[in-house]
């Protein structure tokens, strides 16, 4: 696609939806798809109540540990449950979030722009979202 995503190719991945700026990936990947998440201070950005606006690993574990998600050791598809993926950069800053499909797939949001569907998880990984660094599963509801 572009140096910024050196592994998103033409065949590892497909469209899934119009661009949009209404929801980014970190809304994407916790169900919502009405507005935009982001813990950075900010009037537009929703995060919920009651967590720092802070941008750490740490924030994006405790606010999906808010909605009953647990780290896990892998990204595999278990049955009964549903995983979404943190990235971050090599600063340690949280990036981007995927999450999975039932066909063991991911869906990501690429800011401002499409949802993807795409296989692995490194198919995303590059300069602009880093790399996957924490994996979050939970009982499907």
């Amino acid at each position: 696609m572009n140096s910024d995503f050196p592994n998103l190719h033409v065949n590892n991945h497909k469209v899934t939806s119009p661009q949009t700026s209404e929801y980014n990936c970190i809304a994407w990947a916790a169900g919502d798809d009405d507005r935009w998440w982001w813990p950075a201070p900010h009037p537009m950005a929703y995060w919920p109540p009651g967590f720092p606006r802070t941008e750490t690993i740490e924030n994006f574990i405790a606010v999906f540990a808010n909605f009953g998600y647990e780290i896990s050791d892998n990204s595999l598809q278990e049955p009964g449950f549903e995983k979404v993926v943190l990235y971050a950069n090599s600063d340690g800053k949280p990036t981007h979030m995927a999450r999975q499909l039932e066909s063991g797939a991911w869906t990501s949001k690429l800011g401002h722009d499409h949802d993807i569907e795409h296989e692995a998880l490194d198919t995303i990984s590059g300069p602009i979202y880093g790399v996957a660094v924490k994996i979050f599963r939970r009982a499907k509801k």
